[in-house]
């Protein structure tokens, strides 16, 4: 399972010109599933990122986690975070879940933030979405459940 991690002061998801999530404060995470992908990715990659020290504490330092500043989430599915561009120019999406594996897990890793008590706002799971952030920072993770990067 793969996440790129964004630190927000704001975002929103559009589809078919509707919002159909939008945070304030907080991580906007896209988030793609593998077709290796198991419980244990779901489960590293939620504790991971809801632990992520990334928001600046009194100090200016990066030491506080989102759940420290009971900031929101914006969780939007992207099955392209598995494209393969070594060879040629075209990427190949043979490394990504089936679509009904990569919603399962996309609706588990939603559930079980929210059982965290993090609010947590969603894109459309396999809809054409348009996404709009200001970035803080700016400051931009990446998290692989096999801990490739």
């Amino acid at each position: 399972m793969r996440a790129v991690i964004q630190r927000v002061k704001e975002a929103k998801v559009t589809v078919e010109s509707e919002v159909v999530g939008s945070i304030e404060k907080g991580l906007l995470v896209f988030l793609g599933v593998g077709g290796e992908d198991h419980s244990k990715d779901l489960d590293y990659l939620v504790e991971k990122v809801l632990g992520l020290r990334i928001f600046q504490d009194e100090n200016d330092k990066m030491n506080l986690s989102l759940l420290d500043v009971e900031g929101d989430l914006l969780v939007v599915s992207q099955f392209t975070l598995y494209g393969d561009v070594r060879k040629g120019k075209r990427p190949s999406f043979t490394d990504s879940a089936h679509p009904d594996l990569g919603e399962k897990y996309y609706e588990e890793f939603v559930q079980k933030a929210r059982d965290k008590g993090v609010k947590v706002e969603t894109g459309v799971f396999g809809a054409d979405m348009d996404v709009s952030l200001i970035n803080d920072g700016p400051v931009t993770i990446l998290l692989d459940s096999k801990k490739i990067f």
